[in-house]
């Protein structure tokens, strides 16, 4: 379980995040919503520790991952799986070396070890085949999948998607979000999804957050979201509509 009190951050004279609060329970898919600058992407670094927020605690399973000791903070990154929003992968290494990445720098498992390692996550993603081609030899969403099978190669139990369908046709995108909720269920990981998605909102979203000008002013589900009396979220959610529909 992952707790955020209180959150607040600023940027020169600019409040990103004002008082964000929020938990997220192991085995769901949440989801962090927004338009462009409302803070999400933030509050995901502060809660990965790219970004150190003014005021608030981020807590995993009750430890504080601000303030804990130097230890206590190692333990948590190591629990933790982040796919970017670009996929992020090594132009110079091939897939499975890409998967095989955080196992080099963070265990000391044998080489057979963390090769099984890194072909079981290539295979969980459906990419065996594809374990020896090059990052430029693939389409976007078998780099998403890329990402996926990276981001839980060391049995992660907090999983961090920054927009998984960014720059993806929206049959592929679905493929994606279904990924994610599969191995969400199945190793009961606390996933948290940053997205604009309405695809996403609506298949995946178990708990959803809505903020606005840095402040979360909604939370609820994807059976909850559209029948809301917030004027903004509606707003938002009509405009993602649009969008989807002229994409057809």
């Amino acid at each position: 379980m992952i707790q955020i009190k209180n959150i607040s951050k600023t940027f020169g004279d600019r409040k990103v995040l004002d008082d964000i609060s929020a938990t997220f329970k192991p085995g769901n898919t949440s989801l962090i919503i927004g338009g462009s600058g409302t803070g999400k992407s933030v509050l995901l670094k502060c809660m990965i520790g790219l970004v150190t927020p003014e005021q608030g605690e981020v807590l995993y399973d009750g430890r504080d991952f601000l303030k804990g000791d130097e230890e206590t903070v190692k333990a948590i990154r190591r629990e933790m799986g982040v796919l970017f929003q670009g996929s992020a992968l090594f132009d110079s290494k091939n897939v499975i070396d890409n998967v095989r990445f955080p196992l080099e720098m963070l265990t000391d498992m044998s080489e057979s070890e963390k090769e099984d390692r890194a072909q079981f996550c290539l295979q969980r993603v459906g990419l065996e085949q594809a374990a020896t081609r090059m990052p430029s030899e693939i389409s976007g969403g078998m780099k998403k999948r890329v990402g996926i099978a990276r981001a839980i190669v060391m049995n992660p139990k907090y999983l961090f998607c920054d927009e998984p369908n960014s720059g993806l046709d929206p049959l592929t995108s679905i493929k994606i979000d279904q990924l994610i909720k599969e191995i969400t269920d199945e190793f009961n990981i606390t996933t948290i999804v940053i997205t604009h998605d309405m695809n996403s909102m609506m298949e995946i979203g178990e708990q959803i957050s809505f903020l606005y000008q840095g402040h979360k002013i909604w939370e609820g589900d994807s059976n909850t979201i559209v029948n809301t009396n917030v004027a903004e979220l509606n707003e938002f959610i009509y405009a993602n509509k649009l969008l989807r529909d002229m994409s057809r």
